[in-house]
């Protein structure tokens, strides 16, 4: 099974963003995951339209946005104007079959996030509707944060969910996905990892993307 790997802009050197996207754009990274957030979801904030407009010109990679944001529906559109080839929302906030269809109007992957306290079976009622499930396996907000343990026996019960009912979705990990712990979390189930630091703070990220890769 092919492992896409999505590094997370948030891990970046926003004075550098030319620079981190010309390596980048040469990496063997399939999708680039950027995280937005209101302040009010999560407990920070991060960046909006704007940036994703700016950083739409610097690569044709794949975009994946995900939404930490109280009310996604409002946005959801002009996320996809702005450049997202995929766009993920949480469970957690309101009207999730409205977003479902907003995000299958715009013609674009459809994911839905997870947080690690959020009960997996929450997610079935939706699952032959989506594209991916976003695992959160830290809690979101901020990144650099240590994996959750927990979170492996969550990719499991997803992978079983997903066998039994035969539906085809992929799992990505967000959060904490390093070097040391990518072979665990992918025999688990997971297909698409995303990478902050891991890849942005090596000292050679090309090589660290092709190593996650073939862990």
């Amino acid at each position: 099974m092919n492992t896409i790997i999505a590094p997370s802009l948030l891990s970046a050197d926003f004075t550098q963003l030319k620079n981190e996207f010309s390596w980048l754009n040469k990496s063997n990274a399939e999708w680039i995951h950027l995280d937005v957030m209101d302040g009010i979801f999560v407990p920070n904030i991060s960046f909006g339209i704007p940036i994703i407009e700016q950083c739409r010109k610097l690569s044709h990679k794949h975009f994946d946005v995900h939404l930490m944001i109280t009310k996604p529906n409002l946005y959801i559109e002009k996320f996809y104007q702005a450049g997202a080839n995929s766009i993920s929302f949480h469970i957690e906030t309101q009207d999730v079959a409205s977003s479902i269809n907003l995000v299958k109007q715009c013609g674009i992957l459809c994911g839905i996030a997870i947080n690690p306290q959020t009960p997996i079976q929450e997610l079935v009622p939706y699952l032959k509707k989506i594209n991916f499930v976003c695992l959160m396996s830290v809690q979101p907000g901020f990144g650099g944060q240590k994996f959750i343990a927990s979170s492996i026996e969550k990719i499991k019960e997803l992978k079983i969910i997903k066998n039994e009912l035969k539906i085809n979705f992929d799992i990505q990990v967000d959060g904490g996905v390093t070097l040391e712990n990518a072979a665990e979390i992918k025999n688990a189930g997971a297909s698409i990892l995303v990478a902050g630091n891991t890849v942005f703070k090596s000292e050679k990220p090309l090589m660290t993307i092709d190593k996650l890769k073939e862990i």
